[in-house]
């Protein structure tokens, strides 16, 4: 019997998939099985150019958590989830080809990795269903031409606040699901693994103890869809939203920040469903300053993504978007920087606290970002290459989107934001508390 492949990306979720939902109906209208598909390539096992694990502990383990909780939900459906480990090209390509698939449905991620898998998989002659579902906005809904987007973005805020542009309502979760092929002509395939952590090369899931102002090492907050559903509720209760602006900038704390980003990233959280719940709450509770500066954060999100739908592959390029000249680069001090041991307090705890938690606040990571690239004047190429290894948040858009705003080379009009470690530190840790937790253990 023929099947329909779905293969899960940055899209680790049931709830507003239109492209999982679009693969349901193909399978559904042509009599097919649908076959669940992940692949972790082994590229992410590779030491990078920089000289270190491409993929971090603190990320593999919240993936692993977010696919076992996929897992389950989809059991709850009859169905299951295929893991491999090899390149997604090659193995979906030997997936299609034991269960006479054509077709394969899959999330469209706008950059240069990504984009690669998907032409090799039409290459070989498959038909491959790309579907934008990442970002809160829909391009062409936009007051503009994704390629003449402003390129600032306080240009792009006002111009999309002026024509009322929102988001879509986001779509529930299928309820019921074609079948699964026969388990026993997937087994066998080349990279077949049977458990997320196996696929992970992680130990049984142990639950971080930390005090990272991240409160995902908490049991209700780790990675999957059902984690990222109850938290979403958890923050939107008053008076967190509220206080939003006046504590988005706190370096420690569980309810300063949202702490969404993990779940986005992933995609076990969709930004339209965090939309429609802080819509819900702004009708229960009313709007204010707080809850319009979460849509603010969401709306830079947005800009990240549409400025790799506009720029592609010319994001990472050395001298970005700018006239810059190449970025130079002095290993020692990259080292020092990422051990934490710049000597520069502020910075060395936001650096320990990232390699010990996988997470730290935004205002840190301007000003770990700003020491390495204006301060120790290495290749910003080089932090986000960390930052990417280490955060258990990464989301490729916004990672070099904001690696690209401090150093001057994106589309900021200042060229570069330097943030003065001295003054960072009298307006955000004056008394030394978050140093002294990050810098005395």
């Amino acid at each position: 019997m023929r099947s329909t492949i779905f293969w899960f990306r940055n899209d680790l979720r049931l709830h507003d998939s239109r492209t999982l939902l679009q693969a349901v109906a193909h399978a559904t209208q042509h009599g097919q099985r649908l076959l669940l598909v992940y692949a972790h390539d082994p590229a992410q096992d590779e030491a990078t150019a920089w000289g270190f694990r491409r993929m971090g502990a603190h990320r593999r383990r919240f993936v692993a958590d977010s696919l076992q909780d996929l897992i389950a939900s989809l059991q709850a459906l009859g169905q299951q989830l295929l893991l491999l480990h090899g390149p997604a090209h090659e193995a979906l390509a030997e997936c299609a080809r034991r269960v006479q698939a054509q077709a394969i449905f899959c999330e469209d991620i706008a950059a240069p990795e990504e984009q690669a898998q998907v032409q090799a998989l039409r290459a070989a002659g498959f038909t491959v269903n790309t579907v934008w579902q990442s970002s809160l906005l829909e391009p062409e809904k936009l007051p503009f031409s994704v390629v003449d987007m402003p390129q600032v973005f306080t240009a792009f805020r006002q111009r999309i606040e002026a024509a009322g542009v929102l988001p879509l309502a986001p779509l529930a979760a299928p309820r019921l699901l074609p079948p699964p092929p026969e388990l026993a002509v997937l087994s066998t395939l080349p990279g077949w693994t049977d458990t997320p952590w196996t696929l992970m090369s992680l130990d049984q899931p142990l639950g971080l103890d930390d005090p990272s102002n991240s409160p995902h090492h908490l049991p209700r907050c780790q990675g999957g869809e059902t984690s990222a559903l109850a938290h979403l509720q958890s923050y939107l209760t008053p008076p967190w939203p509220d206080r939003y602006k006046q504590t988005r900038n706190a370096l420690q704390g569980q309810h300063t920040s949202s702490h969404w980003s993990p779940w986005l990233a992933t995609g076990a959280l969709s930004v339209r469903t965090i939309w429609a719940a802080l819509q819900a709450y702004e009708q229960q509770h009313g709007a204010n300053d707080g809850t319009y500066w979460l849509w603010f954060e969401l709306l830079w999100r947005d800009n990240f993504r549409f400025l790799h739908l506009q720029h592609g592959r010319q994001l990472y390029a050395a001298r970005g978007l700018s006239e810059l000249a190449r970025p130079s680069h002095f290993p020692k001090d990259f080292q020092r920087w990422c051990d934490g041991n710049t000597g520069e307090p502020i910075v060395d705890a936001g650096m320990r606290e990232l390699a010990s938690t996988g997470y730290t606040s935004n205002r840190i990571r301007q000003i770990v970002a700003s020491y390495l690239v204006h301060d120790l004047a290495c290749d910003w190429r080089s932090g986000a290459a960390w930052f990417e290894s280490q955060l258990v948040d990464f989301d490729v858009y916004s990672n070099q989107g904001n690696w690209l705003y401090v150093s001057g080379r994106g589309t900021d009009p200042r060229q570069g934001r330097r943030f003065n470690p001295a003054k960072q530190t009298q307006d955000h840790d004056p008394q030394g508390r978050y140093q002294k937790v990050w810098l005395s253990s």
